[in-house]
């Protein structure tokens, strides 16, 4: 894994089979080189926010995109992402959620609080596989954030 500095994906899954595959899926396209794994919600903001085991952060840092799970241990994915969107120096950052809930209530609230995109996990791999392929490929490589972010 590459140093903490130049972390490009964050991902916050708390499912280690789920982990794995999305990891799997970024390794096949080459996209795992710089990404970090954290298991809850509170250790995401203790990410972004350079606390506790990630106090040696570069503060200006931020990843090019959050892949989010929205049911977490400690701090739920809703709550970091109102935590991520009201904040002025990381509301521009992407997040992706990547959960299994399809419930419209999580959907909608996800949206109110300016997700940037929403994706249900497919149940069968080659979809869950091909799922992920394609949001790593598009935000980590394809997408265009203005200058500063």
């Amino acid at each position: 894994m590459s140093s903490l500095s130049e972390v490009e994906i964050l991902l916050v899954e708390d499912n280690m089979s789920d982990a794995e595959l999305t990891l799997r899926a970024l390794r096949k396209e080459n996209l795992t080189n710089n990404i970090v794994h954290v298991t809850d919600g509170e250790e995401a903001l203790d990410f972004l926010y350079n606390r506790n085991a990630f106090s040696d952060r570069h503060p200006d840092w931020k990843p090019k995109i959050v892949i989010l799970d929205l049911k977490l241990p400690k701090v739920d994915g809703l709550e970091v992402l109102k935590v991520i969107k009201s904040d002025p120096r990381l509301n521009r950052m992407p997040v992706v959620i990547l959960t299994s809930s399809s419930e419209e209530p999580d959907l909608q609230e996800s949206y109110r609080l300016g997700v940037n995109s929403y994706i249900v996990k497919p149940v069968e791999f080659d979809k869950f596989v091909e799922a992920v392929r394609t949001l790593g490929l598009y935000w980590s490589l394809l997408n265009q954030l203005p200058n500063g972010d």
